[in-house]
């Protein structure tokens, strides 16, 4: 019997570390067989203890590859001119692509057979097995990230009283039931790589830029920190019929928190680009990437009927109870903006969905910011500044500047404290901001 290494024949005199490469290349191409015993020219030198051999790669397969591919290499003990070697048959696996578990599904631990070797597999092919065996639902499919952790979406769960262990990450589909993260959970995560890109212009066309910034991480932390970025732009404005006070917001809050939540649940996720919130003196537009699922129409959608693109994504904002039920957001949206003579309108394409909410206060004549807040402060400056000038502050000082409610100034400030920008010191009324100290090192 000859041997001669091939795109389907390895050869290897012993067993060494580089033998699961090669058995995770023909898993993830059409198979092979690697014989253990006989040189690169196929010189039979046998093995003195080849159940031994053929029990250490199995060790070996089990322990370092993913996902388990046992059940698809057969092992042979073959006499050859009175030389045992091992044999072993390794099918194309069901599960492709097979990757080796410290490296993740990244070219590094995922080989394919080229020619006659083994070589680190391609993103873009690692991609196309992955949607050959996962089919095409972007939230199902294995993300090429594992190496994922899930700060944010933990403190959400917690703030609900709703466990977030690997169990329930199983049942809602942030992870496989053999431990692979989906490309749910990479949304879910602190790694989630696509991004909200926020926008400010000075009048009714994108000519000047007032301000921008990107909002990255976990859907979870976009979603609080794109809120917040809104909420301090929506100013209150004040009018009066006879002694009465009415204050009325640029956009009712209802509406940009439901419009912001249908950008983030229904987006199409498989394409890379960013999705957009401009936000220009007489209105806001969110357009999220991927137009309607096909065989919906604007017309269904604005009767309540939902398609949802990201399903297993909207289970979770539904426990959550970010968002009521499937079908209510654009009537809700609607709703907040009944018997206000102005109407947010809805525009589709093949790939983008945008909608657009009118600012109530422009509509009535009234551009001007609110009281004692200037039009391009930026609130995290003003903030810095104060203490800088001050040494130390209070939130009602901050409420005073910057012309905000307290919720909402209660939200910037955890923000900042969070990230490390201010410090706070005692509770309650007599609760106190300053910057961190400098610490030198000689």
């Amino acid at each position: 019997m000859g041997f001669q290494e091939s795109e389907t024949v390895e050869l290897k005199t012993i067993v060494v570390d580089d033998i699961k490469k090669e058995i995770i290349a023909f898993a993830n191409c059409e198979g092979g067989k690697l014989y253990i015993g006989v040189r690169d020219d196929g010189t039979v030198i046998g093995l003195d203890d080849p159940d031994g051999t053929a029990l250490q790669v199995s060790n070996m397969v089990r322990d370092a590859v993913k996902p388990d591919l046992t059940m698809f290499l057969h092992y042979e003990t073959l006499n050859i001119d009175g030389k045992q070697i091992v044999s072993i048959d390794i099918q194309q696996g069901t599960e492709r692509p097979y990757y080796i578990a410290k490296k993740g599904l990244r070219p590094e631990g995922v080989y394919v057979r080229q020619g006659y070797s083994s070589v680190p597999a391609s993103n873009t092919a690692i991609r196309r097995m992955i949607k050959e065996t996962d089919g095409d639902h972007f939230e199902e499919m294995r993300s090429l990230e594992q190496s994922l952790t899930f700060e944010t979406a933990e403190k959400e769960f917690s703030e609900r009283n709703i466990l977030f262990g690997k169990a329930q990450m199983k049942t809602l589909g942030i992870m496989s039931h053999d431990g692979v993260y989906t490309n749910l959970g990479l949304l879910l995560s602190d790694q989630c790589v696509h991004t909200v890109k926020a926008a400010v212009f000075e009048g009714t066309t994108q000519d000047e830029f007032k301000d921008r910034k990107e909002f990255s991480g976990s859907l979870f932390r976009q979603m609080n920190e794109v809120y917040d970025y809104i909420d301090f732009r929506n100013q209150t404005h004040s009018t009066f019929e006879k002694l009465r006070r009415i204050d009325k917001k640029d956009y009712p809050e209802t509406a940009v928190r439901e419009a912001l939540l249908n950008l983030l649940v229904h987006r199409e996720y498989s394409f890379s680009a960013s999705a957009f919130i401009r936000i220009y003196t007489d209105r806001i537009e969110f357009i999220s990437i991927g137009g309607l699922v096909n065989g919906v129409t604007l017309k269904d959608v604005m009767m309540g009927i939902s398609v949802c693109r990201n399903a297993k994504l909207a289970n979770i904002f539904y426990r959550l109870e970010l968002i009521e039920a499937y079908g209510t957001g654009m009537r809700k949206i609607m709703g907040a903006y009944s018997g206000t003579g102005a109407e947010p309108q809805i525009e589709t394409s093949d790939n983008a969905f945008k909608i657009i909410l009118p600012n109530l206060n422009v509509r009535m004549g009234q551009e001007e910011p609110a009281a004692g807040r200037s039009k391009d402060c930026d609130p995290w400056e003003v903030i810095i500044a104060m203490a800088k000038e001050n040494g130390s502050f209070t939130r009602r000082e901050i409420e005073k500047r910057l012309g905000i409610s307290q919720t909402t100034c209660g939200r910037l400030l955890r923000q900042m404290v969070e990230n490390g920008q201010i410090v706070q010191v005692g509770k309650g009324r007599n609760t106190q901001y300053h910057l961190p100290e400098k610490r030198y090192t000689m």
